[in-house]
């Protein structure tokens, strides 16, 4: 068995089932052996989460361990949310009911389950961001073989903010070209699904103006200059910070946590 989150609402006949995939991993290394403490942000998690789920769709939510994700305490602020107290209280009330940080009671599956479930059972995939991605779903092997079955059924693939470097876990070898990054070398690691394919995530210059939060600390890499180097098409707003999402075939990208809702509304767009 396996938790499907549904709305209370009657599904209706075209309710799609939507896999959410969130990252295990409560840290991020960054140069020099400083860590981040981080996870998930609410608002790229749950924005688009209760929109699928207002809509009639369910969701499934998987890490690759099947750990509860951890929510990234400085997303819990109401700057993710126009300044509005009340709506910030309603997604962190909604992220409470569903249980999902709760080492006990959290639906998450592994992405070894999702496997042994069938990968066609599912009909679009949603990765939100946080910096946690960056630690372990950029290379991890069996998120890569869930999206390159999405990419080959051409099924919606929605990503958010620094949920977009996920994609580099398509590669054949995604450790090798970290490895690569890391060095400030040129990466060389075989052909990519997504080459050539338009698309955004984080800015360097959002990186460079959000270094505060790593008190400190340095990323060893910029998802930016990572997705760039494997050949993507990346594509940047004009103001940053301000909201961008970009689509190009099945794959549907949002640049920052300003993104999450329109990355949403493009994903349930997808799905009628």
């Amino acid at each position: 068995m396996f938790a499907v989150i549904t709305a209370s609402a009657a599904l209706s006949a075209n309710a799609a089932h939507v896999l959410i995939v969130l990252s295990d991993e409560d840290q991020l290394e960054l140069k020099n052996n400083h860590v981040f403490k981080t996870g998930f942000y609410l608002n790229e998690l749950m924005q688009p989460t209760k929109m699928l789920l207002d809509a009639g769709h369910t969701v499934t939510f998987a890490t690759p361990k099947g750990k509860a994700p951890t929510l990234d305490e400085s997303s819990n602020s109401a700057m993710y949310f126009n300044q509005d107290e009340k709506v910030l209280k309603k997604y962190a009330g909604l992220l409470h009911d569903l249980k999902l940080t709760s080492p006990k009671d959290s639906p998450v599956v592994s992405l070894a389950r999702i496997e042994q479930i069938g990968i066609d059972q599912f009909d679009a995939i949603y990765i939100p961001g946080g910096h946690a991605p960056m630690q372990d779903l950029l290379k991890d092997k069996q998120l890569g073989k869930v999206l390159n079955a999405f990419h080959n059924a051409g099924k919606p693939t929605a990503l958010v903010c620094h949920g977009p470097i996920a994609l580099m876990s398509t590669l054949p070898h995604a450790a090798e070209a970290i490895k690569q990054l890391e060095q400030g070398r040129t990466v060389k690691t075989g052909e990519w699904i997504y080459k050539k394919y338009r698309m955004t995530v984080i800015s360097n210059q959002e990186e460079e103006q959000a270094k505060s939060l790593l008190k400190g600390g340095e990323m060893k890499f910029y998802p930016q200059t990572a997705l760039e180097s494997l050949g993507a098409k990346y594509q940047s707003n004009t103001k940053a910070w301000s909201p961008n999402v970009v689509v190009d075939r099945e794959l549907i990208t949002g640049q920052n946590p300003a993104s999450a809702v329109l990355v949403g509304k493009t994903l349930l767009e997808k799905l009628k």
